[in-house]
């Protein structure tokens, strides 16, 4: 028989009498941030609520134990915050006032996603909903708790940052079919992301995440989650619906970064500017369907996009189908490599005013001469002047020049690194033999780490072969490691953490007489781990002591 009460809130591992879990080192005492569920609240008679997991605009999830089944699951609590609060016990929600109408709409809307989700529990690449039931004034879904690490972090603990196609084929395409069956049954998941997608201990990969559309869709009433990068612009309040072509942006630029090591530019930038750059190394390795899979599924207008599954799928495993249908969907959209070719050998094709005499075959025929002229050329420089190794750049969407090469004088206009990975660049054979480049790192809350905040030379000055050009680069959010505060003084522990730069909140614990004045009882973070300055960190500290003459007064 399992004892809930020696539960770790935390992994719902069993710690016996001990006051931090030594698996994963939670502290028996420690609080649930604020406005959320408080950890042990039992929901629907069943689930004895944990640590909080995540939470967005929609609502929280948190880890939770399942009395009936005796095993540990996650529980989506509906709480969007922007138009609902909690009561004064801290538990039940309520719509705010004038926010009625959007609750119960956003209330439907959850109901009915995670009851469709709960009908597909059988699919291979989902983790499976199993109960959806109302309390507290608000509605909760029920899923299997799995075990697993973000994509993320499975590509940022790899030794490149990137799989290769194979790898990836093996871990993406299962989700591809799972996906499919989703948008079969209505369901657009909107958030695909190497934050959603999850890969377990048996090495496949499952999708999570889900949320109502309202969450997922600028310009609403909710607080919105986009991933950037992997969002498409429909869903920036730009004009065009969303459908399935939503999820399969996301999803062909969740195998982009899988592919490449670095996130896509984000869909709003794409409007402006609507290129899209892969290293040459990746596209000499990766088959050319693969890559024109990526760039039909990749358009940024919605109605240029890859439309379905089956279309994606079929281009990305250059199947017969998409073969047979290739010249009539994607002529227009495929890539070309457009590489930095020098001043002198580019060629000099005279432009001649039309002839209305000449007959279309002659036309035709002085197409094809420039053509063919047009193709010598551009071999020659290749196997001339830009040796194998040179990892040059190759535009899959627009035509925007990023360096221009004069031999002669050995000068070099400056490309745009803001925005791209400094690892990228500082390894590129291409940059290496133009360009010295150094770093310098600060920190940020907005810019993710390693990727480049500023450069010292402006875009478009032309400088000398091996013109130093310093980088300022993301180290990404500064962190502090969180003492250990429990049984201090309030006013040292205070002045301890607003130095590490921690936000501190009080919270006071009625004394029984057997703890002095002000010592802390309990600290709502994991004591000894990294946090971003700035976090917030709740203490519980012991009031006054009573004394006789209080509870007579009291009396």
């Amino acid at each position: 028989m399992i004892n809930t009460d020696n539960l770790c809130m935390s992994c719902m591992k069993q710690i016996g009498g001990d006051k931090q879990c030594p698996h994963c080192g939670f502290l028996t005492d420690s609080l649930q941030l604020s406005p959320y569920l408080p950890i042990r609240t039992v929901v629907g008679n069943r689930y004895i609520i944990g640590k909080l997991l995540e939470y967005n605009g929609e609502g929280a999830t948190y880890i939770a134990w399942d009395i009936a089944g005796k095993k540990p699951a996650t529980v989506r609590e509906f709480f969007p915050d922007a138009i609902a609060v909690r009561k004064p016990d801290g538990i039940l929600v309520s719509p705010k006032p004038g926010s009625e109408i959007s609750f119960r709409d956003c209330f439907q809307s959850f109901t009915e996603l995670w009851g469709k989700l709960i009908g597909l529990r059988g699919l291979s690449a989902l983790i499976c909903a199993v109960d959806l039931l109302e309390d507290f004034g608000t509605v909760y879904a029920v899923s299997e708790y799995f075990e697993g690490i973000t994509l993320r972090e499975f590509l940022l603990g790899s030794k490149t940052g990137y799989i290769s196609w194979e790898k990836a084929r093996q871990i993406f395409m299962p989700v591809l079919s799972t996906l499919g069956t989703l948008h079969t049954n209505g369901i657009i998941h909107r958030g695909i992301s190497p934050l959603t997608l999850i890969i377990g201990k048996d090495g496949k990969m499952r999708i999570s995440g889900f949320s109502i559309p309202q969450a997922r869709t600028s310009r609403g009433e909710l607080n919105v989650q986009l991933f950037p990068g992997y969002a498409a612009v429909e869903q920036y309040g730009f004009k065009g619906q969303q459908g399935s072509w939503t999820d399969i942006y996301a999803f062909a630029a969740t195998l982009y970064r899988a592919l490449i090591g670095s996130d896509p530019i984000e869909a709003t930038t794409r409007v402006t500017n609507d290129r899209l750059m892969v290293p040459g190394k990746f596209a000499e390795q990766l088959p050319a369907y693969v890559i024109n899979g990526l760039v039909n599924a990749l358009q940024i207008m919605p109605e240029d996009r890859t439309r379905t599954v089956e279309q994606l799928r079929a281009e990305i495993t250059a199947s017969p189908t998409a073969a047979a249908s290739e010249e009539k969907y994607v002529e227009s959209k495929k890539y070309t490599p457009e590489v930095p070719r020098e001043r002198e050998a580019e060629p000099q094709i005279p432009v001649l005013p039309p002839k209305p005499q000449k007959s279309g075959l002659v036309v035709l025929k002085v197409a094809l001469v420039c053509v063919l002229i047009g193709l010598v050329s551009f071999v020659i420089v290749s196997f001339t002047v830009l040796p194998d190794e040179y990892n040059v750049f190759i535009a899959l969407f627009g035509s925007e020049q990023t360096s221009k090469v004069d031999t002669g004088s050995e000068k070099y206009f400056v490309p745009n690194f803001v925005d791209k990975s400094y690892n990228d660049v500082y390894y590129s054979e291409y940059y290496k033999t133009r360009f010295t480049i150094k770093a310098e790192y600060v920190y940020s809350d907005v810019v993710e780490t390693g990727y480049i905040m500023s450069q010292s030379i402006a875009v478009g000055v032309e400088v000398p072969a091996g013109t130093t050009i310093k980088m300022i680069v993301s180290k990404g959010v500064e962190k502090a490691t969180l003492p250990y505060v429990v049984g201090q003084n309030y006013d040292v522990a205070y002045e301890k953490l607003t130095q590490l730069g921690f936000s501190v909140v009080k919270t006071e614990k009625s004394n029984d007489g057997t703890h002095a004045a002000g010592e802390i009882a309990a600290m709502s973070k994991t004591p000894d781990m990294q946090y971003p300055k700035g976090e917030k960190v709740v203490l519980m500290v012991y009031g006054e002591q009573k004394t006789e003459q209080d509870e007579t007064e009291t009396e």
